[in-house]
């Protein structure tokens, strides 16, 4: 029971911050939203905050399992790895906007720890280009500066289209992110034979788990 519980205040809680607003969302309201009462939130834990971390932790790990799961499908060639992980994490936001508002844009409002675990995921990307290879062999250029730059260029891409409520046309950036993840380790023609639309050929897109209960 705690668990069902738990699940549907996930998905309570994740509705009304898409809809409202990290600020705004009151745990009265996520407790309406997801049918449980106050005391039974407050016996799962110690305030929105609390929640919007579980919740948070939780839907990252399954975003970041789907990721690994296709990185490591699609090898061994690390452009493929790649543009599959890339497509994974867009499908897969693109299939759960109010997660993905909640996630990318609202995370910012939720406090310095939820921000720290932003901080953390996206240093959690960096595993992606561990096969990339050295990168360009230009004077003054680090890689590991590179790596964040290029990881930070992609989150932000996505964080904007999800702000301006287009969450479901995050798949049609594949392209553009596959080219600016690639062409800083394989040069502006390695980039361009990797980078393609989504087609049929790639097989079915991917969303996640939850979708029917985390959609708005």
């Amino acid at each position: 029971m705690a668990a069902t519980q738990r699940d549907r205040l996930f998905d309570g809680l994740v509705h009304e911050v898409a809809t409202k607003g990290y600020d705004n969302a009151r745990v009265s309201d996520i407790c309406h939203a997801a049918g449980v009462t106050r005391p039974a939130f407050y016996a799962l834990f110690t305030g929105k905050e609390d929640a919007f971390l579980a919740a948070y932790r939780h839907g990252i790990a399954v975003v970041s399992q789907l990721m690994d799961s296709a990185y490591h499908e699609a090898g061994p060639a690390w452009p493929d790895a790649a543009r599959a992980a890339l497509r994974t994490l867009l499908e897969v936001l693109a299939s759960v906007p109010a997660f993905a508002r909640m996630a990318l844009v609202e995370v910012d409002a939720a406090g310095p720890d939820a921000r720290r675990e932003r901080d953390a995921l996206l240093g959690s990307f960096r595993r992606f280009f561990a096969d990339a290879g050295p990168g360009p062999a230009v004077t003054g250029v680090d890689r590991d500066a590179l790596v964040s730059t290029v990881v930070g260029g992609v989150y932000a891409t996505i964080r904007g289209g999800v702000a301006q409520g287009r969450a479901a046309e995050l798949p049609q950036l594949l392209p553009v992110l596959t080219y600016a993840s690639t062409a800083p380790f394989l040069g502006t023609e390695g980039a361009a034979r990797a980078t393609r639309p989504i087609h049929p050929d790639d097989g079915p897109s991917t969303a996640a788990p939850c979708v029917p209960t985390l959609q708005p």
